[in-house]
């Protein structure tokens, strides 16, 4: 497939940024409505967070069967299938009987989502390369980055007007609506003739190979654990925003959205600078920044600091995070050009699977306390650290 230029490379990237975005706004959107989720299911925080869990675990998951299923069976078709069923998903949620049936759904809806994540990046491959895939791709980060900010927003503002079913409505309703523009407008654009065959066997030597390679293991988990931070503060500051400090769901909302810009903000550092700044020198930097932040805020929940006290420390948090992914994913990924694939896949299953163990953890104390989530932010931030100072070190002496 020839390269896009103009007004068509543009509504490519709109269109495949708003499909990498549905992990994000699966994940976001609903977060407002964690404390009316509570009440409405008579139910406790950290069920309601397990809903988040479910999701999380059903996105890294389907990357893992979606990718590779559209190398088979091509891009679009396994897209349309996993749009038909986020819709239905997104149906099933806003309806949901009980916290139970509400838990399964929001899991079928992450496996949904993921299609739109793997196979996005895969389209891109498909019709770029070289120095256009990389500007291509920072096109698309540009649009994608914009989800965690905005879908707190416009979850809250959905709040403003109905309750938490309203927010799975809209998510149905987009869900339709990109079903709807793949179906008619995408092309396919993976050829037949480009396909591979199924070979499960290979895939799994592969993973075996990169989960005994230090250097990659020791990147891997340092993007991994501080993501699972990342899901610990997700999960957690619904409650205790709105809960313990009384913020509304759109005070909630600005202020998940600001932390966001510094997640764009520390992205962008990163890819201006990289001439100027190695990459080890980036990611030292963030996880610094990360444990430094991790400190503070554990050290203000258990002071019962003011509000401020746990703003400032979170946003310094999150903004690291797009240091420390961005450095480390490129370093994890420069030497494993033979199996880039797989290498990639494992990269985006482990912060989701870290994630749905810490953020139910979050809430095991009751929705009236923060220790749990400044303990989590700092304990995963910590074994980061550890991770890339004791993996990559050794990998280095072994090589």
């Amino acid at each position: 497939m020839e390269p896009l230029t103009g007004s068509k490379r543009l509504k490519l990237a709109l269109l495949l940024g708003t499909l990498a975005a549905m992990g994000p706004l699966s994940i976001d959107m609903y977060l407002p409505s964690f404390p009316t989720i509570v009440g409405a299911f008579d139910t406790t925080a950290s069920f309601v967070q397990v809903s988040l869990t479910a999701c999380l675990l059903g996105i890294g998951l389907g990357q893992l069967i979606l990718g590779p299923m559209s190398d088979v069976r091509g891009r679009k078709k396994p897209l349309i299938i996993g749009l038909a069923v986020y819709f239905l998903a997104s149906i099933a949620c806003a309806f949901a009987p009980n916290i139970g049936f509400f838990i399964a759904a929001r899991f079928l809806q992450g496996f949904a989502a993921s299609a739109g994540i793997v196979i996005s990046r895969a389209v891109v491959r498909d019709v770029y390369s070289g120095r256009e895939l990389t500007k291509f791709f920072a096109l698309l980060m540009l649009v994608n980055n914009l989800a965690p900010i905005l879908a707190p927003v416009l979850g809250g503002g959905i709040l403003a007007f109905t309750d938490w079913t309203g927010v799975f409505i809209v998510l149905s309703a987009i869900g339709l609506l990109l079903f709807s523009i793949v179906l008619w407008k995408m092309d396919e654009t993976l050829p037949v003739q480009k396909r591979v065959p199924s070979n499960l066997s290979h895939t799994l030597k592969n993973f075996l190979s990169l989960l005994k390679n230090r250097q990659f293991m020791g990147y891997a988990f340092a993007q991994g654990f501080i993501m699972a931070g990342i899901f610990a503060y997700v999960a957690g500051t619904p409650f205790v925003y709105q809960n313990i400090y009384g913020v509304s769901p759109q005070m909630f909302s600005l202020l998940f959205g600001m932390n966001g810009l510094g997640l764009i903000i520390g992205t962008q550092i990163v890819g201006r600078l990289t001439g100027l700044v190695s990459e080890k020198r980036f990611l030292e930097t963030g996880l610094f920044i990360s444990i430094s932040s991790g400190t503070l805020l554990l050290i203000a929940v258990l002071l019962n600091g003011p509000l401020i006290t746990i703003v400032i420390p979170i946003f310094f948090f999150v903004a690291s995070i797009g240091v420390i992914s961005t450095s480390s994913f490129s370093l994890a990924m420069e030497s494993q050009g033979h199996i880039a694939g797989s290498a990639s896949a494992l990269l985006g299953l482990l912060p989701f699977i870290l994630g749905s163990i810490t953020a139910p953890l979050v809430g095991i104390a009751g929705e009236w306390t923060a220790i749990p989530m400044g303990v989590i932010i700092f304990s995963a931030s910590l074994i980061a650290v550890l991770a890339y100072f004791g993996l990559t070190r050794k990998g280095i002496e072994e090589n």
